[in-house]
């Protein structure tokens, strides 16, 4: 395992990263497709089923947030360990992200199965939609302990350079779940026709499969209990940017469902397919950040300054040529698109002119997610958050109630104007960030 962190800071970046992103583009490829394949079968099942799925989306962001962020924390502060030669060190901070994140699990699971109902009220005013919602959100929350243990094991091994046994775990839990929809929802060869809490069943296989298989090299030891406090803090602070960021898009995504509302459930469930699809024509963009983290870390824990600038000069590259393909999908096809989860007229009609403006963001938002990734790995944790606050608190939700009052069509003008301003400040912060390093 050593030798394969070392890499980070001696081989070519470029190399490098062609050489990590593949595993994990397949994994997030299938991850994203389990992903519109749930969409498409709860779909088939029911219209309420699909409003209901926009509706918990914001929650499984929340737990993915806070099991990633966390992973994130733990990867981060281990590649800078392994940077300066401190093994032991390294498998230190591994050790705690197992009772670590077993205790995650719990909070969330107390908490999200007594809140949901309310919840549920607050995103709808249909029974139906409502019923769902908490069906399906009390089964993915309960039973998500293989998604946080997933999580964490999954970013011990990257941070080692191993990012193929997270790829062959990730690829296996989402045909897991793949195969399991359909039989769950509707009841094939013989098993309980569960519906939308089929869907939810399915899932958490899924979770617990890929679990299981990053567990045997992804499991560390837990070190002495004198060791938790300040080791947690250490994880927390390179993990908060990334907690923040994803919890963000929890509460504006959730914000923007409240604003949508107002307008129909045709509006709010739009939304939610775009974000659907967005997961698939991101993977380059999500492969390139979970890349670059362990290669930042790495390097400027050494102080190379100049590996890390290489390192983001070519994940902006890559990401915008491969973010071309997204743009010209949604400007081109959002019909089609559509139609592959459904077939009323009136969340094709407001899809069709949806799609088309928000691809107008997909240049910008490159910059716009890249930049706090970057500061993150290099220890700057308030500037990440920073450029996370701007872009969700302080720019998508009210802008997106302003945009709103002009009408539904002006509302989907938040995501490119969100990310243009994102990106200025970014590239701001950047030019901020290289001028201090270079006075040190």
């Amino acid at each position: 395992m050593k030798q394969d962190s070392q890499m980070f800071g001696t081989e070519k970046i470029s190399k490098i990263l062609w050489n990590m992103a593949p595993p994990v583009m397949l994994a997030q490829l299938i991850q994203a497709l389990y992903n519109i394949v749930d969409s498409f079968f709860v779909g088939r099942y029911s219209e309420s089923g699909l409003t209901a799925l926009s509706i918990i989306y914001p929650i499984q962001l929340l737990m993915i947030a806070f099991a990633v962020g966390t992973g994130v924390g733990i990867n981060t502060c281990m590649a800078h360990y392994l940077g300066l030669s401190e093994d032991e060190k390294a498998d230190e901070i591994g050790g705690i992200g197992t009772p670590l994140t077993l205790f995650m699990w719990a909070v969330f699971a107390v908490f999200c199965y007594f809140f949901m109902p309310a919840y549920a009220k607050m995103s709808t005013d249909s029974a139906e939609v409502i019923k769902e919602v908490v069906m399906y959100g009390r089964i993915v929350c309960v039973f998500s302990f293989g998604l946080f243990l997933e999580s964490i094991w999954t970013k011990i091994l990257q941070a080692n350079g191993d990012m193929k046994t997270p790829m062959i775990a990730q690829i296996a839990g989402a045909v897991t779940n793949i195969v399991l929809d359909p039989l769950l929802i509707f009841g094939m060869f013989g098993l309980p026709k569960m519906g939308i809490a089929g869907a939810a069943a399915a899932t958490v296989v899924g979770q617990i499969v890929a679990a299981l298989i990053v567990m045997r090299r992804g499991f560390r030891k837990s070190p002495a209990l004198s060791v938790y406090l300040p080791d947690i803090r250490k994880i927390y602070k390179m993990g908060i940017p990334n907690i923040l960021m994803q919890s963000a898009y929890t509460f504006y995504i959730f914000g923007l469902n409240m604003v949508l509302a107002t307008f129909s459930d045709q509006a709010v469930t739009v939304l939610g397919l775009y974000y659907k699809w967005q997961a698939f024509f991101f993977i380059p963009l999500g492969a390139m950040q979970t890349c670059i983290v362990p290669i930042l870390s790495y390097n400027y824990a050494t102080m190379k300054i100049d590996r890390c600038k290489k390192t983001l000069s070519l994940a902006l590259i890559y990401g915008v040529s491969l973010m071309m393909i997204g743009v010209l999908c949604f400007e081109l096809m959002p019909g089609q698109m559509l139609h592959v989860f459904s077939h009323d007229a009136e969340v094709i009609r407001i899809g069709k002119v949806a799609f088309r403006i928000i691809a107008v963001s997909f240049i910008p938002l490159v910059t716009s997610l890249t930049f706090p990734v970057f500061f993150q790995a290099v220890g700057k944790a308030f500037t990440s958050s920073m450029l996370t606050v701007i872009r969700t608190v302080f720019l998508f939700v009210p802008l997106g109630y302003a945009f709103s009052r002009i009408g539904l069509n002006f509302f989907w003008l938040t995501f490119p104007v969100t990310d243009i301003i994102t990106s200025i400040a970014g590239f701001l912060l950047y030019r901020r960030f290289l001028r201090f390093t270079k006075s040190s």
